[in-house]
């Protein structure tokens, strides 16, 4: 099975006083601004760190809930927050961590399998395996 989706991106001006739009092919993203002001301060728009989190943490989310359901378990909540870090490292810019916050509440699951499960999709969904970088996790399990 495969599977194809688009963003897009178009830009104008310079680094820190033009803008650009950024578009998905669902459309749920349609000419969002991002830019200079959004991206390094508190600008309006979104920037590419927020966007990546985002996936991460839909990505690991998604993957969790599958390798639940191997183990005859459906989690009632699972809550996913992504914190990428963005640095500057040897005069240019890159993603050096992503930090997945994980609380899950899941009946009849015990903390040891739901820790092994959580790790398991930290390191196997497809966003982890793009992102050239150190990820770490807390998982929680809640009752």
């Amino acid at each position: 099975m495969s599977s194809k989706h688009t963003g897009s991106a178009v830009w104008s001006g310079g680094l820190k006083d033009g803008g650009g739009k950024i578009s998905t092919q669902s459309g749920v993203l349609d000419g969002v601004e991002y830019g200079f002001h959004s991206r390094f301060e508190d600008g309006p728009g979104t920037n590419p760190e927020e966007l990546i989190g985002a996936a991460h943490a839909g990505c690991f989310t998604m993957a969790l809930s599958g390798i639940l359901a191997e183990a005859g378990l459906t989690a009632q909540n699972l809550s996913t927050t992504a914190t990428v870090t963005l640095d500057k490292v040897d005069g240019s810019f890159a993603i050096t961590e992503v930090h997945l916050n994980l609380v899950a509440r899941i009946a009849g699951a015990d903390q040891q399998k739901f820790e092994e499960a959580a790790r398991k999709a930290k390191d196997n969904c497809p966003v982890s395996k793009l992102l050239n970088t150190h990820i770490t996790l807390d998982a929680r399990l809640e009752s």
